[in-house]
């Protein structure tokens, strides 16, 4: 009974905490290990404590009964003073650890502290049998049943006796019959990773009922080593830290480990570190940490002590420094994805104008120049911050000299014939007009196909002529009713044969040039970024810089920003809208919309 104190006039006692039931407390301890893989985990750490150079953990089936087994040639059991395997210690010395006494005594690399690893067999399966050799060679064997406060021990016949322990669990439980050797092999890898790498011990995984066999390699982590941590952490401390910068994705995460045992697999799961950078995405890796204090039931968790606000402090430096490294690692994503959309802006929007009318749309130097570049192309940047994106500037061929065509790479010939198509694809003429129409044909990779091809064209339905129909560009003549043209156009090169369609408005009468006609040529513009929030402008043209600038303070960019696609059609949209304005001026706001829709409808088809 404990011992209490009381004087005759107070009202209150003291007195020394005990155990009321010691089985109902071995039997938490033992229930208390919530994940199976981790309980083999503590086997295997048991083993390596031990001095163990190869541990099999062998996962099989015998007499309808699975079983899993835990095999080393470590030092074993301690011995008693007879030289036999001391389970008679182990299985009454439940919360007593020797490795406790050990690391205080000042023994390192050991893991274990609590006394209760063994017990978490519970969670695996109904019997364990742990077997290890004494000092004269005979095989000694405790027996331990799940739910049973008794234990026996007995010595093992066997021919030949091996060095090291061998743990054999039966009866497995059927939630974990499923537990694959490649997932305790993966699971191993990442939970002892550090434990493997320091020891050098070898571990393999034999799953006799997939047949299959397994090594246990320790996990390593994708992306670039993080050398620029140095000074971030206290030169005297005991932090490890090796952290790697990737490519942001959720499955990013720095996990927290112990001595080289996985406490965390995310450290953001501590309410001190869910913030940047451990939550960013950019950064896998661990953080180790010798000193913490573990939860002693699982394992799995951190004491909530001075350890971990020790932790948090000397963290601080670390946190500093990754959120400049991630701060820059961000600012080059934008600019990658930056070029990425405009190149596919860019691109969609000349294969929209090669199927537009070009008299209409005669600001852009595209029916010229094909939208090449000249060598010397043009960076614009935003003031305010933005990136700084190419522009395409036109060619300007000198008027006297014939420029010398550039002797061309061999990927930049192109191959067979893969597809045509009629510029323009849409247009309009006036009765008994006349409509020019050329054809464009282009490899697998998108390049211009000029020689082997035969061309054919046909007017498939409405009224005209068309000549020649036997060459790369053709003259449509309308004819004296208003009406839709169907034509098509077939390209042969050898075997292979292309076809194509176009579509001719033929109206009674055309008004005026709709187009401002720009005498001045351009390429199709860059784009930039300016951050104004609260305003309402989405986007606005820069002439002089030939820059389409985009509000990403804008609540439709933020919107449109989450999703890689929507934010392409986003910007496609912004570009049109700019382009249309600058190339339409002075035209009712209703032919505006048109022509808007035209142009979004072309260029949103060859978006990639």
């Amino acid at each position: 009974m404990a011992r209490h104190k009381a004087s005759a006039g107070k009202s209150h006692a003291s007195g020394n905490l005990r155990i009321g039931d010691h089985w109902n407390a071995i039997t938490i301890i033992a229930l208390s290990q919530s994940n199976p893989l981790k309980a083999v985990a503590e086997l295997v750490e048991n083993s390596i404590d031990a001095g163990a150079r190869a541990i099999v953990i062998t996962r099989g089936k015998e007499k309808g009964q699975h079983y899993l087994r835990v095999k080393d040639d470590g030092d074993g059991v301690r011995r008693n003073a007879d030289g036999e395997p001391d389970f008679h210690y182990v299985a009454t010395h439940v919360c007593d650890s020797i490795k406790r006494r050990l690391k205080a005594q000042g023994a390192r690399g050991l893991q274990g502290e609590f006394g209760i690893g063994l017990l978490s067999f519970w969670t695996l399966g109904e019997d364990l049998l742990l077997t290890s050799v004494g000092d004269d060679g005979r095989a000694w064997q405790m027996h331990l049943r799940k739910g049973d406060p008794s234990y026996r021990i007995m010595q093992k016949p066997t021919l030949f006796a091996e060095a090291g322990t061998d743990v054999l669990i039966k009866g497995i439980l059927p939630g974990i019959k499923n537990f694959s050797g490649e997932k305790i092999q993966w699971y191993l890898a990442s939970e002892l990773r550090d434990r493997i790498r320091h020891s050098g011990v070898s571990i393999r995984v034999v799953d006799r009922t997939a047949r299959a066999e397994f090594k246990v390699e320790p996990r390593q982590f994708e992306g670039r080593l993080l050398h620029e941590l140095d000074g971030a952490l206290p030169a005297q401390g005991e932090i490890y830290a090796e952290l790697y910068l990737h490519a942001h994705a959720a499955a990013n995460v720095v996990a927290l480990y112990r001595s080289g045992t996985r406490v965390l697999e995310n450290l953001a799961e501590l309410e001190t570190f869910a913030a940047m950078p451990w939550t960013s995405g950019y950064v896998q890796g661990i953080i180790d940490v010798p000193y913490l204090n573990l939860t002693p039931g699982t394992r799995l968790g951190v004491i909530h002590d001075a350890a971990l606000a020790r932790l948090a402090e000397e963290l601080a430096p670390l946190e500093t420094r990754l959120a400049k490294i991630i701060e820059a690692q961000q600012r080059a994503e934008e600019e990658r994805a930056s070029r990425d959309v405009l190149r596919s802006v860019q691109g969609a929007l000349k294969e929209a104008l090669l199927a537009l009318p070009a008299e209409e749309y005669d600001w852009f130097d595209l029916h010229r120049g094909e939208g090449r570049r000249r060598p010397g192309t043009v960076a614009a940047g935003d003031a305010a911050g933005g990136q700084a994106i190419e522009a395409a500037m036109p060619i300007a061929a000198d008027e006297d000299t014939e420029p010398a065509e550039p002797q061309r790479e061999f990927f930049e010939f192109a191959g067979p014939l893969f597809s045509v198509l009629i510029s323009p694809t849409s247009s309009v003429a006036e009765v008994s007009g006349t409509r020019g129409l050329r054809a464009v044909a282009r490899d697998r990779a998108r390049r211009r196909v000029e020689q082997g091809l035969s061309y054919v064209w046909k007017i498939l339905e409405g009224e005209g002529a068309l000549d020649p129909v036997d060459g790369e560009i053709a003259t449509f003549r309308a004819g004296e009713d208003p009406g839709l043209v169907r034509i098509e156009l077939t390209v042969t090169q050898n075997d292979v044969v292309c076809r194509a369609e176009a579509q001719i408005t033929v109206a009674a009468s055309l008004g005026g040039r709709s187009g401002a006609g720009a005498s001045t040529y351009q390429g199709l513009p860059g784009y930039t970024y300016h951050k104004a929030a609260g305003e309402l402008w989405r986007s606005r043209f820069d002439a002089e810089r030939n820059l389409v600038v985009i509000n990403n303070g804008h609540r439709d960019f933020v919107y449109a920003a989450r999703h890689k696609t929507l934010k392409l059609r986003y910007v496609c949209r912004l570009f049109a809208k700019e382009l249309v304005l600058k190339n339409f001026v002075g035209i009712p706001p209703e032919q505006l919309l048109e022509r808007l829709l035209e142009l979004t409808l072309y260029t949103e088809e060859n978006l990639r």
